[in-house]
């Protein structure tokens, strides 16, 4: 397959934290390749390293060791990575990361502000598709968990990044909204050609994605098409 195929390719990824007698190995020499338009699904035991390595992959945490190419250049640091990550990637984290002071409408907004982007209507679309209308003018504070988690999903796609990456996007979801968030994360990857790399636990989203890969001990073991 030609290099122009991957949209993100990592080689030799090496993270470690701590120090002396108290550091921790969390990737050791991992190397995974991203195809343009793929839905890839990353799984593996809680502490296999699949936090950091998406933190790694999406240029917010630098590697030790180890080379990542973005659209088949290499990015050689994470400052390097900042202009990227504003215009190309969008993130859906773990810990939602939105800010109370401001109403669901309003993180999203600041978000594109943030990236230089105008407000347009695909923000109402993604509200409406995602079931979260109803709080669009609440604070976090007055919205469950689950609201919460489908608000942030609208920040990570509301600038049509190329490469979205999504860590336990459905963590906090009952299973008629997993689905419903699932559902719209493969019809955006079907229709706009939206990359997407998902870290999970569950069988059952990893089902909606094209590709599954499997982390053990800082590595990848397995590779699966679905």
């Amino acid at each position: 397959m030609d290099n122009n195929d991957f949209i993100l390719t990592a080689e030799g990824l090496h993270k470690s934290f701590g120090k002396n007698s108290a550091r921790v190995h969390v990737l050791r020499g991992l190397d995974i390749s991203v195809r343009r338009g793929e839905f890839l699904a990353v799984m593996g035991p809680s502490g296999c390293g699949k936090s950091t390595l998406l933190h790694v992959l999406g240029l917010m945490t630098q590697p030790d060791d180890g080379k990542i190419f973005f659209d088949g250049s290499e990015v050689n640091s994470v400052s390097a990575g900042n202009e990227l990550r504003r215009s190309r990637i969008g993130f859906v984290f773990q810990r939602f990361n939105l800010l109370n002071v401001l109403s669901a409408i309003d993180n999203v907004n600041i978000s594109l502000q943030v990236r230089g982007c105008k407000e347009n209507g695909r923000i109402d679309e993604l509200f409406e598709k995602l079931s979260v209308s109803h709080v669009a003018k609440r604070k976090p504070t007055k919205m469950s968990i689950g609201e919460q988690q489908r608000v942030a999903v609208v920040r990570a796609l509301a600038h049509s990044p190329s490469l979205v990456l999504a860590d336990e996007p459905t963590g906090n979801l009952d299973s008629e909204n997993s689905a419903a968030l699932l559902g719209l994360l493969k019809q955006i990857n079907r229709q706009e050609k939206q990359t997407i790399v998902m870290i999970t636990h569950s069988p059952e989203a990893a089902g909606y994605a094209d590709r599954i890969v499997r982390m053990k001990d800082g590595k990848i073991i397995d590779n699966s098409e679905n």
